[in-house]
């Protein structure tokens, strides 16, 4: 039986996703139904995408009982409340990264899914690229030895993007586009916490941050040093330095397709979109699709890849970060 999907949001990453599910067998993804606050937004996603049903409100949604999963692709301050309404209605949710706009707010999701019994997961699509699948097994089988080193940066020029810019949206790079630089370090080092995080940065004049640099001590001396910006392109490459070798991400390291093992270059193709895309190698959505519907039919409540734990984990590095560079929300006082 096809997992049944709901989108929440008619936004351009929903956009991308429902092609990314429009890649994989009907057989095994359906998307059923979209919300959007607007309802003609949600009725012309749904003509263009082949989905049966459109709401004008996300309570619909939630209420839609043919609906198993939903794709949750609202701003970050949002996560929370929809978070919250879809896991109430007893629905197996994806929400976009971050899970929540601090540590707190994610241990509400957290614990609101675990006593809905329901699936959660934060929507880190990168760790299921092929590429990523490999990366983790070479890891795994010591191919690099023990990984001493990781360098990762994320920086594309957003500042024209309002919604990156205003605080009351969730805007910052860390919280975009640096989070992928934790959870990749994190996803290196074994979901190990750092014993000591030095990080410095610089804020737009609406108080959030704009470029900042974050150095994450392990022990054993081990290191992860990473750069997230949105004032200017960066070279958007990952490289993990061990006792034994080296890998490298070459390039848009959120969403690889091409590995540099000791030297050796190995390549992951991505099947071509059906429509076009608003973000790059957006097809590449698919495989975090895959991995929900394998899990929902294993009967598990969280993703043995993205852990519960690990979000957790990231969100309280990010915080610790957001304190030092001197970047508060709203949320934080709650």
């Amino acid at each position: 039986m096809a997992t049944r999907w709901g989108v929440c949001s008619a936004g351009k990453i929903s956009h991308d996703f429902l092609v990314a599910l429009g890649t994989l067998p009907a057989t095994e993804h359906q998307a059923v139904a979209i919300a959007a606050r607007d309802l003609a937004r949600a009725q012309e996603y749904a003509q263009k995408h082949g989905i049966p049903r459109a709401y004008g409100s996300y309570e619909e949604l939630a209420q839609d009982p043919d609906v198993d999963v939903v794709y949750v692709g609202v701003i970050n301050p949002e996560h929370l409340p929809v978070g919250r309404l879809f896991l109430g209605a007893g629905k197996h949710v994806l929400l976009e990264k971050p899970l929540g706009m601090n540590t707190a707010e994610v241990r509400q999701l957290v614990q609101l899914a675990q006593s809905q019994g329901v699936f959660l997961m934060e929507a880190y699509w990168t760790r299921f690229f092929p590429a990523s699948e490999r990366l983790h097994s070479l890891l795994s089988q010591g191919a690099v030895g023990e990984p001493k080193v990781v360098r990762v940066e994320f920086g594309l020029p957003l500042l024209g993007c309002p919604r990156l810019v205003q605080k009351e949206l969730g805007g910052g790079a860390l919280l975009d586009i640096g989070c992928y630089c934790v959870q990749f370090a994190t996803m290196v080092f074994g979901e190990e916490r750092p014993e000591s995080i030095l990080a410095s940065g610089f804020l737009h004049p609406t108080g959030v941050d704009e470029m900042l640099s974050v150095i994450l001590n392990y022990p054993g001396k081990r290191q992860a040093v990473i750069t997230c910006s949105m004032v200017t392109l960066l070279p958007n490459q990952a490289a993990i330095s061990g006792t034994k070798g080296i890998i490298q991400l070459p390039s848009q390291m959120w969403s690889p397709t091409e590995l540099v093992v000791n030297g050796q270059h190995e390549e992951f193709p991505l099947p071509a979109p059906s429509q076009p895309l608003n973000f790059t190698r957006s097809t590449g959505l698919r495989y975090e699709a895959q991995h929900v519907r394998q899990c929902l039919l294993k009967g598990l409540r969280e993703s043995p890849i993205v852990s519960l734990a690990h979000s957790e984990l990231v969100a309280s590095i990010m915080d610790e970060v957001r304190r030092q560079v001197g970047v508060t929300y709203t949320q934080d006082r709650a």
